[in-house]
């Protein structure tokens, strides 16, 4: 009779073990591995991979991801949201690529009261109930045209040129440069836009030519953001040439070409990593994380945005090993709360970006320390003091 028991205790124990291998934290993570805007959602996944390589548990739980792709698809990026959340039973959700698709995503988030890192830069989110449940890693758009208006009241620059996404992107672009324009007394003299999937920009082109700009700006990304630098190129354009953070990428150069050669951008610090100072605290973040990217994905990175969705799991980690010891369980209403008011009470968060702080008043959570300016020379970036 003792041997029955003990065999009964035992298979017991061997049933009950999958129930407790099963407090693990989901992680939804949402991106654009098809589509146009794949050249930023394939570096997107491979961020995640190498966050998993560098912290692949939180205070004692296993982590596991579920991936969906959106194919670009800003309806799809809202649906993939809900059905990990509704299906899937996700504690957080991260993604996605592309700021349309993002937005969609984000507003998902909101009304299903999921904490959501958002890995692509967005408008401002409708406050939820309980208060904000988004924050997103990639710097604000304000604070990179900052750096690049700064440097062109510098060199003297009087006026400028807009050519950019017909797009939130775009929107978001422009809305900073005429921002920060206006307070340096900067005129912006064009605004041309196109769409992601447009062939040809000539037309746009030549009218942002014609108003004979100082400068011109670009608002476009990835492969899609070759088109009007390839287009001045051809038409013999000399002036000083800005893009974004957007435009540090393989794809992106490997289009652009010799094209490239000039162009300003405002980016993060990873970009740079071996060019800042050892006493910068991002260096070695940065320089991890390539190692990370290496381990999980078999090559280095070569591109901006891998690191932005490596942040994203910094901050993750973060967050969901204090949101675990207020007590509440993976998979609850409980948890996904705690881990809302543990993002948002995040502190000096060091990545390869920049240095997370995040309250409820902002989403960002980044300063100054989170840009630099570099120049593109032959495929490299030069940092600009």
């Amino acid at each position: 009779m003792n041997l029955i028991k003990s065999l009964l205790l035992s298979t017991a124990l061997l049933v009950a073990a999958p129930h407790i291998a099963q407090a693990e934290i989901l992680v939804g993570f949402v991106t654009g591995l098809s589509g146009p805007v794949s050249s930023i959602g394939i570096p997107n996944a491979k961020g995640i991979a190498a966050g998993q390589a560098y912290v692949g548990e939180i205070g004692g739980e296993k982590v596991r991801v579920i991936q969906l792709d959106d194919a670009s698809d800003a309806t799809a990026s809202a649906r993939n949201a809900r059905k990990l959340v509704e299906q899937e039973k996700v504690d957080i959700l991260m993604g996605t690529s592309g700021a349309p698709q993002t937005l969609a995503m984000a507003t998902a988030a909101t009304e299903m009261k999921v904490p959501m890192i958002a890995v692509s830069p967005i408008a401002p989110v409708a406050t939820g109930e309980g208060g904000p449940w988004v924050v997103q890693t990639p710097q604000p758009m304000p604070l990179l045209v900052q750096g690049v208006v700064d440097h062109m009241k510098a060199h003297g620059l009087k006026t400028v040129a807009f050519i950019g996404f017909s797009d939130a992107f775009g929107d978001l672009m422009f809305d900073s440069l005429s921002q920060s324009a206006k307070a340096a007394d900067i005129k912006v003299v064009g605004n041309e836009r196109y769409a992601r999937s447009d062939s040809s920009v000539t037309a746009q082109v030549l009218r942002a030519l014609a108003a004979r700009p100082d400068a011109i700006m670009l608002g476009g990304t990835g492969t899609p953001g070759a088109l009007p630098v390839i287009a001045l190129s051809e038409r013999g354009y000399k002036g000083p040439l800005y893009g974004n953070n957007g435009m540090i990428s393989a794809d992106f150069l490997r289009l652009a070409g010799k094209a490239a050669n000039g162009i300003i951008c405002p980016t993060g610090p990873v970009i740079a990593a071996e060019q800042l100072p050892a006493s910068n605290p991002i260096q070695k973040v940065a320089l991890d994380f390539r190692a990370a990217f290496e381990k999980a994905n078999g090559e280095a990175p070569t591109d901006a945005f891998s690191s932005y969705s490596f942040d994203g799991w910094l901050v993750f980690a973060d967050a969901a090993k204090r949101a675990m010891a207020t007590g509440a369980k993976p998979g609850s209403p409980e948890f996904r709360t705690a881990l809302r008011q543990a993002l948002f009470a995040t502190k000096e968060v060091v990545g390869t970006q920049g240095v997370y702080t995040y309250t409820p008043a902002d989403r960002h959570g980044v300063d100054d320390r989170s840009r630099i300016l570099v120049q593109i020379e032959d495929g490299k970036y030069k940092l600009l003091p």
